[in-house]
């Protein structure tokens, strides 16, 4: 079993590119909680998809339309949405931006 890692830097992290103007990296995990950042492109879209993970973002920079289950809002720097596990989701990025976000359990398909 390897050594639990309790803090990481940002350098430390390599940026994998999504999809034409959207990028991410995994920041820290454990088996049970996953932080990632996006960053985004203007236009960057996050395509629509669902996944059992439970998700909760935090907008860092930018402003985003958001759909979470057939509703879209548009979210700006400071707020967050929440995705319920299985829920059919995705953004746009209306300005370039940076998404935080953190899973639970962790996102083993981004390891």
């Amino acid at each position: 079993m390897s050594e639990q890692v309790f803090f990481a830097q940002a350098e430390a992290s390599q940026w994998v590119e999504v999809a034409p103007g959207n990028r991410r990296r995994v920041l820290i995990h454990t088996p049970e909680l996953m932080q990632v950042e996006f960053g985004f492109d203007k236009g960057g879209v996050g395509a629509l998809h669902s996944h059992p993970h439970v998700q909760v973002s935090y907008v860092a920079e930018g402003r985003f339309e958001v759909t979470i289950g057939g509703k879209t809002e548009v979210v700006g720097a400071g707020g967050s949405f929440i995705v319920p596990g299985g829920v059919v989701h995705g953004v746009v990025a209306l300005e370039a931006g940076r998404l935080v976000d953190v899973f639970t359990p962790m996102r083993q398909d981004f390891t």
